[in-house]
């Protein structure tokens, strides 16, 4: 895969799973309060660009771990 589209899917994957884990985590800790939205979006915008780092330099480990399994369960 090319650094470029590596890149992007890194950014989009990552930004959807951070919005969806952050939702869930600061409303399951904290409940719906006043400053529900205030906290939520303060936690994805620290974890979003740490899991897109992880996600960019995890693609290609995680692509040749998904190939060994599934070539060995077809």
């Amino acid at each position: 895969m090319h650094w470029k589209e590596r890149l992007v899917l890194a950014i989009i994957m990552s930004a959807t799973m951070a919005l969806m884990v952050t939702l869930l985590v600061t409303f399951i800790n904290l409940g719906l309060r006043s400053d529900f939205i205030y906290l939520w979006l303060k936690a994805y915008l620290l974890a979003w660009p740490i899991a897109a780092a992880t996600a960019y330099f995890f693609m290609p480990l995680a692509r040749r771990m998904t190939d060994r399994v599934v070539g060995e369960v077809g």
